[in-house]
């Protein structure tokens, strides 16, 4: 008996033993990526510039969390983890969540038709279908092409002040008698689809988009600054401002004509928030792992049909494109599955990407447009999986 104490008793010392050298291991790796990285970025903005903010997370827990330089220039606030970024065309993942939700609710379906939804629709919106919608392969025009044109036959309708809102995306695109392409044979990266998604929610759910966002995705997952702006009627806290060069300095860039879009680009949200909200995809707190896998499954296209990226996605992720979800770039068969997003508008880039098989998640957000926020996020990845993109 009492040697079998003594095997057991040294046993448990070995197990604890490895146990501690792992933590110390695993502990010792995350000091170092955090010096590496704080390392890169410290030199890419200096105090009194635009900058960024950067969150690197492995199996749910963080290892680097830093803001660098200021929100804005006037007041010259830093940036920190809860600094609030603009995320653009990232905003389309929170659009296709909450189609998802209202499908789980019964409240929509995949297969319905523009014209079921909104009977007022030209002809051509009879083929066009949520999923087309939301995986690009619509077809709809760009809305920003048909602004360029009413303006040209009107003069200047839309500025930085007097902003193109969704409704008014719905009635140019309502104008037109034919899409660019038939629905399903091609895919083309489309902001007009997005924007129309988010009319679809407001319209099936019976509130507001960032309503909906609000009750149904921000809430619960305690994003508790994340919003969907409206100008006059909402304020986001710790706000950055989009920023670009212009003659070697900085200007403030932060809206156009087309800010006030939202379902194709009106989030803003910070490093917290957007850490909750990858815990809350790892964890599968909205929808069911079965249900959730339609967004990361890429449109079933023809053989050799082509595909579109928009012009602004940035150099870095172009060749990590081979799919789109909903809502989600898809490259699944790299050496680390990987899905992600990016966005861009006057003076702000962002990039999301989750590596699945790895559990690694890295997001920069960025209030300047002289920076890749891809890029960054990029070699980010390379620092804790040095094969992942090579």
């Amino acid at each position: 008996m009492r040697r079998l104490l003594s095997v057991l008793m040294m046993s448990t010392v070995l197990v604890f033993s490895d146990v501690y050298l792992l933590a110390g291991h695993q502990d010792a790796r995350a000091d170092a990526v955090q010096r590496e990285l704080d390392g890169r970025y410290s030199r890419l903005a200096a105090d009194g510039s635009p900058g960024f903010a950067v969150l690197v997370k492995r199996n749910g827990k963080v290892l680097f969390q830093q803001g660098y330089g200021v929100r804005d220039l006037r007041d010259k606030r830093k940036i920190d983890p809860r600094t609030n970024f603009r995320l653009a065309s990232c905003s389309k993942q929170f659009t296709a969540m909450a189609i998802m939700l209202l499908v789980h609710d019964g409240k929509l379906r995949y297969e319905e038709t523009l014209t079921d939804i909104f009977p007022e629709f030209p002809a051509y919106g009879k083929s066009i279908t949520v999923r087309h919608l939301l995986n690009h392969t619509s077809g709809l025009p760009d809305y920003e092409d048909l602004m360029a044109l009413a303006e040209q036959a009107r003069g200047t309708i839309w500025s930085s002040q007097r902003q193109i809102r969704d409704d008014e995306v719905l009635q140019l695109l309502e104008t037109e008698s034919q899409g660019k392409f038939v629905p399903g044979s091609k895919w083309e990266y489309s902001n007009s689809g997005y924007v129309v998604l988010g009319l679809i929610v407001a319209k099936r759910s019976g509130q507001p988009f960032g309503a909906f966002l609000q009750d149904r995705i921000f809430a619960p997952l305690k994003m508790n600054t994340t919003l969907v702006l409206e100008k006059g009627t909402n304020a986001v806290a710790s706000r950055a401002y989009g920023h670009s060069k212009k003659d070697g300095h900085f200007i403030e860039t932060d809206q156009s004509s087309t800010s006030a879009t939202q379902g194709d680009g009106g989030v803003y949200s910070n490093l917290e928030d957007l850490s909750n909200w990858d815990n809350a995809l790892r964890n599968h707190a909205l929808l069911s792992e079965k249900e959730f896998m339609v967004a990361i499954t890429p449109a079933n296209l023809p053989a050799g049909a082509e595909q579109k990226l928009a012009e602004d996605a940035p150099n870095s992720l172009r060749g990590k494109a081979s799919g789109y979800g909903f809502g989600w770039f898809l490259n699944l068969q790299d050496t680390h599955a990987l899905m992600w997003h990016y966005g861009d508008t006057m003076g702000f880039k962002s990039a999301i990407l989750r590596y699945l098989d790895s559990d690694l998640t890295v997001i920069v957000l960025s209030n300047r447009a002289d920076l890749d926020a891809g890029a960054l996020a990029l070699k980010a990845s390379q620092s804790v999986l040095p094969a992942a993109n090579r």
